[in-house]
């Protein structure tokens, strides 16, 4: 398979991801300030899980732009993550209608910790397959970055059956970790 059609199927089951995010809100019951208020905390949600999908889609244009050839190897592990990045609406719309409740909270931490595990084994993947001086590799180095995004998502997915609101402020503070596109790989890059 070329690289091309991976980032392509990538791209659309990515795009299919937010459509259905987007396709669980519901509009309010009322037509009424105080019915929208009460989907502050679901649209709130939307929005976090929207960036880090997009986060996602925006490290793995850059990943993938970085190598040159793909294996059977980076396949599964490129399903693998996009398995994971599917099950982003469940967790969000059950976390969302239970207003942030300890289980739905930690389940959302657990599909955001195997998403970025699925990521980084997709990386290893890529630099496994391209050699140890690939431009990925070169970029990425020990990756202090995505292992502490898997520290802190671990430490969420515990916290929220002790204050839910901890483990929201650690996928915030992640989110805003990763909103910058990753410049390590970008400066690798030919432009």
């Amino acid at each position: 398979m070329s690289k091309s059609r991976l980032e392509a199927f990538s791209d659309g089951v990515i795009a299919i991801v937010i459509t259905i995010m987007v396709l669980e809100l519901r509009p309010p019951a009322g037509g009424d300030w105080d019915a929208l208020r009460e989907l502050a905390h679901e649209f709130s949600l939307y929005v976090l899980s929207f960036a880090f999908v997009g986060i996602y889609w925006n490290n793995h244009h850059h990943m993938l732009h970085a190598a040159e050839r793909v294996n059977g190897a980076i396949l599964w592990a490129n399903l693998h993550l996009l398995f994971w990045l599917s099950l982003v609406p469940f967790a969000t719309r059950w976390m969302g209608e239970n207003h942030f409740s300890e289980l739905p909270t930690a389940v959302y931490g657990a599909v955001m910790l195997a998403s970025a595990i699925a990521y980084a084994l997709l990386q290893t993947a890529i630099v496994r397959h391209h050699g140890p001086q690939s431009r990925l590799q070169l970029a990425v180095g020990n990756d202090r970055k995505g292992k502490g995004s898997i520290a802190a998502y671990l430490a969420a997915v515990g916290l929220a059956f002790v204050s839910p609101w901890l483990s929201i402020a650690l996928y915030v503070l992640v989110a805003l970790m990763w909103l910058v596109p990753d410049r390590r790989i970008e400066s690798r890059l030919p432009h």
